[in-house]
């Protein structure tokens, strides 16, 4: 995975008018097969590098309110299964691990292609988003509001964008 042109980022809909969105600094997408396409998918997400833009939610998010950094370090996601639907769009099925907690989930794959960088690697992009319900993982933290609703929707939107390097084995 090539980090620098790579992001993960989620978004929750926040006293019931608005979209916050949030992203995780460090992660890691290891894909392992020649091709993609058979490949499996391995993804390891720090869980204190969520940020925010507000140091205050960022650390009540890293509280054993959400994901509970000191005893769950990372979240992780294993492939069980990569379709092609269509050219580029692909449903990618796998197992999500937040805090011991391991449900399938399915995300909307779209490839974007590959190409050779200027300095002659060989590049692949792709990019995906999908929706859990974080209270399937035991993130039920919330606050009622007077006017009826809830602080924190339940639905947590998760899109990216990963860009790889294509590795060589040596013989």
């Amino acid at each position: 995975m090539d980090a620098s042109h790579s992001e993960l980022t989620f978004k929750v809909k926040h006293l019931m008018i608005a979209n916050v969105k949030g992203e995780f600094k460090n992660f890691t997408v290891e894909i392992d097969g020649e091709d993609f396409k058979n490949a499996s998918v391995a993804v390891s997400v720090d869980t204190s590098s969520v940020f925010t833009n507000s140091t205050e939610r960022d650390n009540h998010l890293k509280s054993a309110d959400f994901f509970d950094v000191e005893n769950h370090k990372a979240m992780t996601f294993k492939s069980t299964s990569f379709r092609q639907l269509e050219d580029d769009e692909y449903k990618l099925k796998g197992l999500l691990t937040i805090r011991g907690v391991s449900k399938e989930i399915v995300l909307d794959v779209q490839f974007g292609g590959t190409i050779k960088d200027p300095w002659g690697n060989e590049k692949a992009g792709f990019s995906f988003e999908g929706k859990i319900n974080r209270k399937d993982w035991g993130l039920n933290w919330n606050a009622a509001l007077e006017t009826g609703g809830v602080l924190v929707s339940d639905e947590v939107k998760i899109s990216g964008e990963v860009e790889f390097v294509k590795q060589t084995v040596p013989v």
